[in-house]
C-alpha cells in the first residue's frame, strides 16, 4: 500500500502568480477544495481586484480523479459564465501544483452576508422579487446549457451594487447528468429530499434540474425571512415530517409568508419532483406576487417572525416565555445556525460585460458523450467566448 503523501500547502499571502501579474493579498474563504483569495493586479495604474480560487492538487492515488473533478468544475463554469448572472471566469493558471481560477471579485460579499449581516432584503418585496428573478434567469441559462448546479445556496450567490445585482458561483458540484446517482451533494439545508436518497429516491436516481428548483425555494425563504424552514428535508427531521403531514398549510404556521407566496413555495417544494414547478412556471408566479409577507409579520434583527413569535427565542431546545402553537423543534430555523463560521466572500468589481445569447431549445444534445466533452454540441449552441478549455472530463 503506497504511503500517503500530504497535499501541498496553500500559498501564503504575498505570493505572486500569473507571471507576477497578481498578488494574493487577502484570504476570503477556506474549504475542502482549497482557499479563495483576493488577488490584486500589480502593474495596473488603478489595480483591480479578482477572486482567486486556489484548487489544491492532492499527491495521493486519488489525485487523478480529483483533477478530473477540477476540470469539470472549470469547464462548466466557463460555459455558463457568459451570462451576467454567473460570476465571470477570466482565466485558469497552473503553477507549482496549484490550479488558480481567476474570477470577478464581489466586494459586497455573498447573499448570506447580505441576508444575515446587512438585512438587505428583509421586508422589501420589490427587492426580493428583483434579486430572485435574476437568480431564476441565471439558473435557467445554466439548465438550457444542460448544466445543473446542485449546490445552490446563499453562500454561492455573489452580490454587487449593494446587493442589487447577483451572480452564481462555485460549480464544484455541478453536473450535466439529467439523472444522477450521486446523492447528498450540496448543503443539507438546501438539498431536496430525493437528493438525500432513501425512500425519497425509490428509483435509485434523481433529477438535478428539479433538485435546483427545490434549492431555489429554500433560498426564496432565506431572502424573505432570514430563516430555513427545516434543518434537513429528510424523514428524520421533525419539522419536515410536520410539513409532509400538511404541505399546503404548514409553512404559514411557522413563517410569516403570504398565501400567494405559500402557494408558489408549496409547488416548488413538492416532494415528488415529477410534479414540482418548472422554472418558467416559477417565474410567472413570482412576477405576480404582490407581497411575500403575511399580515402582522414582525421584523427583528435579520429575521421575519410570525406575530405569535415576537419575543420568543428561536433555537433548538430553548424555552419559550409565551404559549406557542408548535413545539420549538418544529419551528423554522434561523439561517445563521445553518452556516459554518468560515464563509467565502469571493468578489467585487464587476467585470461581466461579456455578451451572451440565450441558448436554443433545452432539448439539445448533451454536453457529455461517453464521458467526453462534445465540442460540436457546444459550438452548435452558439456559445461565445468559449476559449480553449475543451478537455476530456468524466461524466459525474
Amino acid at each position: 500500500m503506497p504511503a500517503k503523501v500530504a497535499a501541498p500547502a496553500p500559498p501564503p499571502l504575498g505570493t505572486f502568480i500569473d507571471n507576477g501579474a497578481l498578488e494574493l493579498v487577502e484570504v476570503l474563504g477556506v474549504g475542502g477544495y482549497g482557499v479563495v483569495y483576493r488577488g490584486v493586479e500589480t502593474h495596473a495604474c488603478e489595480p483591480k481586484s479578482y477572486a482567486v480560487k486556489c484548487l489544491i492538487q492532492s499527491q495521493s492515488h486519488q489525485s487523478a480523479r480529483q483533477r478530473q473533478l477540477h476540470i469539470r468544475e472549470i469547464t462548466l463554469h466557463r460555459l455558463a459564465s457568459a451570462h451576467p448572472g454567473v460570476a465571470t471566469l477570466h482565466r485558469v493558471i497552473e503553477e507549482c501544483n496549484h490550479t488558480y481560477i481567476i474570477m470577478e471579485y464581489a466586494s459586497d460579499g455573498d447573499l448570506f452576508g447580505q441576508i444575515l449581516n446587512s438585512c438587505r432584503y428583509l421586508g422589501n418585496d420589490a427587492l426580493i422579487k428583483h434579486v430572485f428573478l435574476q437568480m431564476l434567469d441565471a439558473v435557467e441559462y445554466c439548465h438550457n446549457l444542460g448544466i445543473y448546479h446542485r449546490d445552490l445556496k446563499p453562500e454561492n450567490v455573489l452580490c454587487f451594487d449593494g446587493g442589487l445585482r447577483i451572480a452564481l458561483t462555485d460549480f464544484g458540484l455541478a453536473t450535466t447528468d439529467r439523472f444522477s446517482e450521486e446523492f447528498r451533494t450540496g448543503s443539507v439545508y438546501h438539498m431536496s429530499p430525493e437528493c438525500q436518497g432513501g425512500v425519497f429516491a425509490p428509483t435509485g436516481s434523481y433529477s438535478p434540474l428539479f433538485n435546483d428548483i427545490w434549492s431555489l425555494a429554500i433560498i426564496l425563504l432565506n431572502l424573505a425571512t432570514g430563516r430555513n424552514p427545516w434543518k434537513s428535508a429528510s424523514a428524520s427531521d421533525p419539522t419536515f415530517q410536520a410539513y409532509l403531514q400538511d404541505p399546503v398549510n404548514f409553512l404559514p404556521t411557522v413563517l410569516p409568508i403570504s398565501p400567494e407566496a405559500n402557494a408558489v413555495l408549496v409547488q416548488m417544494l413538492e416532494v415528488d419532483w415529477r410534479h414540482r414547478m418548472t422554472l418558467a412556471e416559477v417565474r410567472t408566479a413570482i412576477e405576480g406576487i404582490e407581497s411575500f409577507y403575511s399580515e402582522g409579520a414582525a421584523f427583528e434583527g435579520s429575521m421575519a417572525r410570525c406575530p405569535w413569535e415576537v419575543g420568543v427565542q428561536i433555537s433548538s431546545g430553548s424555552e419559550s416565555s409565551k404559549e406557542e402553537p408548535r413545539e420549538l423543534s418544529q419551528q423554522a430555523e434561523p439561517i445563521a445556525e445553518s452556516q459554518s463560521d468560515l464563509k467565502s466572500f469571493w468578489s467585487v468589481q464587476s467585470d461581466s460585460a461579456m455578451d451572451f445569447r440565450r441558448p436554443p431549445d433545452p432539448r439539445h444534445r448533451p454536453l457529455l458523450v461517453d464521458g467526453l466533452l462534445d465540442v460540436r454540441a457546444v459550438l452548435e449552441r452558439g456559445r461565445p467566448h468559449q476559449r480553449s478549455l475543451m478537455l476530456a472530463i468524466p461524466a459525474s
